[in-house]
């Protein structure tokens, strides 16, 4: 029997065997006992999923009450950090409430203080319950030991900020979260009307707004906004610059055009964003803290992706993953080769759907055939899986591979595969991983010369992580923000009970030639 299993009868051997040794201490301590004849009544009134972590927190501490004066105060302090980490304190800490019941105070205020550790270990939500497909290592703390060693060592405070995860990428986003709180307490900007395209060049009534929103997220400087609005409703050189600057941290073409997604990008609230930025912090609070050095991240909101080296970003790319329909899973999972001229072998829904239909001809017409009812593509200049496959281990037939679609990348919107992830420069970034073993590099270069279709290993375990993230730090230092292109914030967002507006996707009705695949 563990402690998290301790019943009532364990729990009164124990002390009862305790008093035997020591009496005099007990007679000393009438809080204490008086404690423990009403722990059972007590903590069946707190909510059930927490009542073992209280049990076993207790055991550990001899079913004394623990909280002082000065622990409180420095949980406090803790609970006044809440709102870095896109949390309210008072969703989890009334002490006035606490203080005014001194029956129930101690083991309430345990059962908060263990609350908001929770969330900040490991989330408010089971990312399960949001998402179809999530196979990523999740973050797990040991409450009760983690309380007990802290309260032991004063260092509540300190153990409290060591929860939630401390790496650049959860710290800036934290920060830009506080940015975004202060803005809406100074008011925000302006809302914004949208309407009919503004081209640059034109004169609009909406120049003013659109200038003081770029001037409150960081875009345009506050001077240069003060003097372009002294120069009236002109959308000039000057003002299109910052909004391509504000379009680029959105994911949108920068062109200047403020066609449809630029204009809903900028109705959206300060208090939009600012509840973006929680979901996206709530995100990260899932996942295991530790990552190795060398890894692949995808972001599938994004599109991008990114390859750490000895705990480092060394290299990103523009990539192509999963369309609405077919959305490309969160998932965490090794790789250990490349397939150099890799043939595909189509998966049997996307057979039925999109090729088996349009007869042999198109099958001769792109270099496909049937065998064992399997239609496979062989390997070639026109294959959808270009010129190398990174396969992934279990990965439920999704990988990373080139692609002849070239000219997706270049679009805004790269939302389109079954998905799997189209990587741009495919063959240059398997070079890369394979140049640290001459050997395993020039094999995979010899193979492309011929084009014979070899399995490369790389000599180790990458780890690949394809995650959604709609708000993240760019590389200036600035919160970039996505569409909700899988509709995974409102998901998220309801389970919380946060209400959110956000941008709806733009369809750029791009189509392009020889997209297909996986």
């Amino acid at each position: 029997m563990n402690r998290r299993q301790l019943g009532l009868g364990a729990a009164v051997t124990a002390f009862a065997s305790a008093i035997g040794q020591a009496a005099s201490a007990q007679t000393r301590d009438p809080a204490a006992v008086a404690f423990y004849d009403r722990f059972n009544d007590q903590l069946a009134t707190l909510p059930a999923e927490i009542q073992p972590d209280v049990r076993s927190f207790y055991e550990l501490n001899g079913w004394r009450p623990v909280w002082t004066p000065e622990r409180l105060r420095a949980l406090q302090t803790a609970a006044g950090r809440a709102e870095r980490h896109g949390l309210s304190q008072s969703d989890y800490f009334n002490f006035e409430s606490l203080a005014a019941d001194r029956d129930a105070a101690e083991m309430r205020t345990t059962a908060a203080a263990m609350g908001y550790a929770r969330v900040l270990g490991e989330g408010r939500v089971r990312p399960e319950t949001v998402e179809d497909l999530w196979e990523m290592q999740k973050n797990r703390v040991d409450l009760p030991v983690g309380l007990n060693n802290a309260l032991a060592q004063n260092g509540l405070i300190d153990w409290f900020e060591g929860l939630a995860p401390t790496d650049i990428g959860y710290s800036n986003l934290s920060a830009g979260y506080i940015r975004y709180r202060r803005l809406i307490r100074e008011g925000g900007w302006p809302a914004f009307r949208q309407g009919p395209t503004i081209e640059p060049g034109t004169s609009d009534v909406r120049v003013p707004v659109i200038i003081q929103r770029l001037v409150a997220e960081g875009d345009l400087p506050a001077a240069d906004g003060a003097r372009l609005t002294q120069q009236g409703i002109v959308y000039g050189p000057e003002l299109q610059a910052a909004v391509q600057g504000f379009q680029a941290r959105h994911g949108l073409v920068a062109d200047g055009r403020i066609g449809t997604g630029s204009q809903r990008s900028l109705s959206a609230s300060a208090e939009d964003r600012a509840r973006q930025i929680a979901l996206n912090l709530e995100r990260r609070r899932w996942l295991k803290r530790e990552v190795s050095p060398e890894r692949i991240e995808v972001n599938t909101a994004a599109a991008i992706m990114v390859y750490w080296k000895d705990g480092r970003p060394v290299h990103s790319n523009r990539v192509v993953c999963g369309a609405p329909a077919t959305q490309t899973p969160s998932l965490e999972k090794p790789f250990a080769s490349v397939v150099a001229n890799p043939p595909w072998y189509v998966p049997a829904s996307i057979a039925r759907a999109e090729i088996l239909p349009r007869g042999p001809g198109y099958l001769a017409a792109n270099n496909m055939y049937i065998q064992n009812g399997t239609v496979i593509q062989r390997a070639g200049p026109t294959a959808a899986l270009g010129y190398v496959k990174f396969e992934l281990r279990d990965s439920y037939a999704i990988f990373l591979h080139d692609t002849p679609s070239k000219s997706a990348f270049n679009l805004a919107t790269r939302q389109r595969s079954h998905g799997c992830v189209r990587v741009q420069g495919a063959v240059e970034f398997a070079r890369l991983l394979l140049s640290p073993d001459p050997t395993l590099l020039a094999q995979f270069d010899t193979a492309q010369d011929t084009r014979e279709t070899k399995r490369i290993a790389t000599g180790r375990e990458i780890t690949v992580r394809l995650l959604y993230w709609t708000a993240f730090v760019d590389g200036q230092g600035r919160v970039a923000f996505r569409e909700d292109v899988y509709s995974r914030d409102a998901k998220l967002a309801e389970a919380l009970g946060i209400a959110i507006s956000l941008p709806k996707p733009v369809n750029d009705g791009a189509r392009v030639a020889n997209d297909v695949g996986p």
